[in-house]
């Protein structure tokens, strides 16, 4: 028996008649399939041997429009969409559990609830003006430390290490975007972009304002200036996870255009909790 992990892990598994892209990942209790190619059946035998190995109480999957009856075949849920992920084709967000306690969510009639709100609302993406005393700008390698710092003040626990200064550097210099606003030279508010070059997709993520800070709208506009730099290098498919039970981001999402496309149960370590994340998604080409 092979003991749970410590650190995430990106590798590729391969057998006679399948490969597959994994991405092992102790902090989500969850075993992650970013990409594959080649037998679904033998590519699902192999994922749930590695999950049970590590004691992992999720696996979650983005299979392709012909193979997601499959995954469903042998008891996996749909969970989402991913719209336009595989280079137009949509990715299809398949999960299977391991624990009721997993499956099971603890607030799905609240967000409900938030989501029906939500999508009253019309929906805007004109920017929103903001004190001069704060600055937005695209962000640069050196602001890793500040940039840890803030993602160190607001999650207790996230997702990936955005509290260390090192993975944020790596980050920037791997390619994924970073939108900044600064007040009195001290960033207070981040998002950024991480790009996928082989499908040509983008996901929208590590939203986070101070929160002497909130209510100025810095999200939307950053988010805009992230579509506004993915549609320069012709990245036109753009998606994200929202906490279901916020009411803010899934608002910003929702009225920047963006198409609610599915819940994943449980699927983030988030604060102090595994929480649903709404699956939000856009076609920056229209």
């Amino acid at each position: 028996m092979i003991d749970t992990p410590m650190h995430v892990e990106n590798r590729v598994e391969t057998g006679l008649d399948f490969t597959v892209q994994i991405y092992v990942d102790p902090a989500g209790d969850r075993l992650r399939v970013d990409d594959y190619r080649g037998n679904v059946f033998s590519i699902m035998k192999r994922i749930e041997e590695i999950a049970k190995q590590y004691h992992f109480t999720k696996v979650f999957v983005k299979a392709r429009s012909e193979d997601w009856q499959s995954f469903v075949s042998r008891g996996y849920m749909l969970e989402g969409i991913f719209k336009g992920y595989f280079n137009g084709s949509d990715a299809y967000s398949v999960a299977l559990y391991f624990s009721l306690e997993r499956r099971t969510s603890d607030h799905w009639i609240k967000e409900n609830e938030i989501l029906q709100k939500v999508q009253t609302h019309p929906m805007t993406s004109d920017p929103k003006e903001f004190s001069s005393n704060y600055h937005m700008r695209l962000a640069i390698e050196e602001d890793a430390e500040q940039l840890a710092n803030l993602y160190n003040t607001i999650f207790q626990f996230y997702p990936t290490p955005m509290n260390d200064e090192t993975y944020v550097r790596n980050a920037i210099e791997n390619g994924t975007i970073f939108y900044v606003v600064e007040n009195e030279d001290q960033i207070v508010s981040a998002a950024s972009a991480e790009l996928n070059t082989t499908y040509n997709n983008a996901e929208i993520t590590d939203c986070a304002t101070l929160s002497e800070h909130r209510r100025h709208g810095f999200i939307k506009n950053l988010i805009l200036s992230l579509e506004s730099e993915l549609k320069q290098r012709s990245i036109f498919c753009v998606y994200s996870l929202a906490r279901s039970l916020s009411f803010g981001m899934n608002m910003a999402f929702h009225q920047l255009g963006y198409e609610y496309t599915g819940r994943l149960t449980k699927n983030c370590n988030i604060h102090d909790k595994f929480e649903d994340m709404s699956l939000w998604t856009k076609d920056l080409s229209v």
